[in-house]
């Protein structure tokens, strides 16, 4: 069984290298929208992203649910006012991301 600090230091490389691969820094700024503000819905993040990025709303909700399944830093949940899913960063791995970002 791997310990916490193994566990971190797996998530720490995968972040690494998703935003290695990072052309136009819209993962970067994603990421950033998960620090600035903890939760959002694929919407909001969504009307964040288009002001500085030419994407597809069917993108954002891929890169969300990447980030949520093959690094495990985001909660989800339904959101109970709307049909709209919450995609929340744990906080745990609040500051691996700002490792990463800063870096």
């Amino acid at each position: 069984m791997r310990s916490p600090v193994d566990f971190k230091m797996q998530i720490y490389r995968r972040l690494k290298e998703y935003l290695a691969r990072d052309r136009t820094g819209i993962r970067k700024a994603l990421l950033t929208l998960f620090i600035r503000m903890k939760a959002w819905t694929i919407p909001q993040i969504f009307e964040q992203l288009k002001q500085h990025f030419i994407i597809s709303y069917h993108s954002i909700a891929s890169m969300v649910g990447i980030i949520a399944s093959r690094t495990g830093i985001l909660r989800v949940r339904k959101s109970v006012d709307s049909n709209n899913t919450l995609y929340e960063m744990k906080e745990q791995y609040v500051d691996i991301v700002t490792d990463l970002l800063t870096a």
